[in-house]
């Protein structure tokens, strides 16, 4: 029985006409993945304790920050495009045109937060810690745009997923070849899996104080860093063996884990609330800390640790001689 091959198809088109508006399946698949992000990230914020107005406030300047931050890695790791003779330098503005790096868009977002954040006297790991999941779904989905514009696909290959690019996508030196590795396939899969470890790393331990968002950027590094290695696009910049992004990538990867090490190791377990104390504007995480842990509130905690009912009930007696009976 012959073995049956199924590529994936790549898309006839990649927008839509609508009068004399163009629609891009890329920046419906970007949108898809933002509002994804809101969604999960606003539920997990709300149930740390935090308000979905605050919430808001935050996105809708990390959102746009978060995609000028994005065309400006871009432009920056791509100058040879924008800056030469012959060139409109007023292209690097050109947004529309494409050409956008998460590296960039995750940067930004997270300088808006902070300066929100402190405004609203909001924590903004905690914050972080809410949004990562959904920027791991949200980037799943976005990278179905590329498939729809068939760009940034892999190396040649012919294993039965293989992607089929028409012959006008085709990079020069590549004509010849007809089927490639499905990059945004693979990064899809892998953000999903991240979004999901992410979830249960937290419910299972209850990660806070940054810790989330510390596994994500470690995570997303590390599968980054080998889908960067098959990838066949116009960015050839190398850092010593490797190419700058996979570098990038790898640098990600490893921040992530020195972070998470290092709050594993001085800011343990999770915060107990989504805004600072004292709630006023400019108060720093660590200042919030203390006062969390003062003496008043240590022994709030103690109320609530495990073991303080049988605390309870050897204190008992001493408050009321007639309840001596042990339990």
């Amino acid at each position: 029985m012959a073995l049956v091959i199924l590529f994936i198809p790549s898309p006839p088109i990649s927008g839509i006409q609508l009068g004399p508006v163009f629609i891009h399946f890329y920046a419906l698949c970007l949108i898809t993945g933002m509002a994804a992000a809101w969604m999960i990230g606003v539920r997990r914020w709300t149930a740390r304790g935090g308000n979905a107005e605050d919430f808001e406030s935050v996105l809708l300047w990390a959102i746009p920050f978060g995609i000028v931050g994005a065309r400006i890695y871009h432009v920056l790791t791509h100058l040879g495009d924008y800056v030469g003779p012959g060139i409109d330098p007023w292209s690097m503005l050109y947004i529309w045109q494409g050409g956008i790096a998460i590296y960039g868009a995750i940067l930004g977002g997270v300088l808006a937060a902070f300066v929100v954040t402190r405004r609203l006297g909001l924590r903004l790991t905690t914050m972080l810690d809410s949004v990562a999941p959904g920027i791991a779904v949200g980037q799943a989905l976005g990278r179905f745009g590329n498939w729809f514009n068939q760009e940034l696909y892999g190396q040649p290959t012919e294993v039965p997923w293989a992607l089929e690019i028409d012959a006008a996508h085709r990079l020069p030196g590549f004509e010849q070849f007809a089927t490639f590795h499905p990059t945004f396939a693979y990064e899809a899969i892998w953000n999903v899996a991240v979004a999901l470890t992410l979830l249960w790393a937290d419910r299972r331990f209850r990660l806070g104080r940054g810790k989330v968002f510390a596994l994500y950027i470690a995570l997303y590094g590390f599968g980054r860093f080998f889908t960067e290695a098959i990838r066949l696009d116009y960015s050839y910049d190398t850092f010593g063996p490797i190419r700058f992004n996979q570098f990038v990538a790898g640098l990600i990867c490893l921040t992530g884990v020195a972070l998470l090490v290092w709050l594993l190791s001085f800011r343990p377990g999770r915060e107990d609330r989504a805004t600072l104390l004292p709630t006023e504007p400019g108060t720093s995480e660590l200042e919030a800390d203390e006062a969390d842990e003062s003496p008043g509130t240590e022994a709030d905690e103690a109320d609530e640790s495990p073991g303080t009912e049988a605390a309870d009930a050897e204190t008992a007696p001493q408050q009321s001689p007639t309840a001596s009976s042990p339990a």
